[in-house]
């Protein structure tokens, strides 16, 4: 059985109003990120991660879009790590393999996710990434440049980010029990000692995070004429 949770707990700080609720078209950012992985046929179920005062909201969503897959929506934590131990709490003992994804990446395709499931399943974990392309320079709080970074060898994760359940499960007890913080599933399964494969993505996954981030994203979609 594969398993997916997404999450969808963040306060969307840097959108200043609630980003995953907001609309691409006539739909919310959170509708399209569940649909693909509803859409693939690599995923049984979906667990909801959300805000536990917008809870209501996107059950709506959920209902109004009939995501079939969606068994569960649960209330996050105060971080993404916590959010993320909330979701593998409901997972079901039949769990093999579980997918997380940030729902605030709508351009995942379906496709992409079944190659993610299919590679963890031989390696054991997997997540989607890519190569670092542009300048990288460390600068101090004062926003000076310091250093230059060697950038060869250098990417940037991205979700969805898939393993065996019990290397996750095993991986986020440990976290959780030192009160240390993680900010996705590699950190976590690379803290633990579990090999971590990177599957390079060439195609547009980017994570909304600032309201321009909408109007790139609408303009992908359309795009690519996804039928919704």
């Amino acid at each position: 059985m594969v398993s997916a949770i997404i999450v969808a707990a963040g306060s969307s700080q840097r959108m200043g109003f609630d980003k995953l609720l907001s609309l691409i078209g006539d739909k919310p950012v959170v509708a399209y990120a569940i649909d693909r992985f509803e859409q693939c046929d690599a995923i049984d179920d979906v667990i909801l991660v959300v805000r536990w005062d917008r809870r209501a909201e996107f059950q709506r969503i959920v209902d109004e879009f009939k995501f079939t897959k969606v068994n569960c929506v649960v209330d996050g934590g105060s971080e993404r790590y916590l959010s993320v131990w909330n979701g593998i709490s409901q997972l079901s003992e039949a769990c093999e393999t579980v997918a997380i994804h940030d729902a605030a990446r709508p351009l995942v395709s379906s496709e992409l996710i079944s190659r993610v499931v299919t590679l963890a399943k031989e390696c054991g974990a997997v997540s989607l990434a890519a190569p670092i392309v542009e300048t990288i320079k460390r600068a101090d709080s004062e926003q000076n440049v310091t250093e230059s970074v060697e950038r060869t060898g250098l990417w940037a994760m991205q979700t969805p980010q898939a393993s065996r359940f019990d290397w996750l499960l095993d991986a986020y007890k440990r976290i959780v029990d030192s009160g240390r913080s993680v900010t996705d599933e590699v950190s976590a399964l690379q803290e633990a000692g579990y090999p971590v494969r990177l599957l390079r993505n060439a195609d547009w996954n980017i994570k909304i995070t600032f309201p321009r981030d909408l109007d790139l994203a609408e303009k992908m979609i359309n795009l690519r004429q996804i039928k919704f």
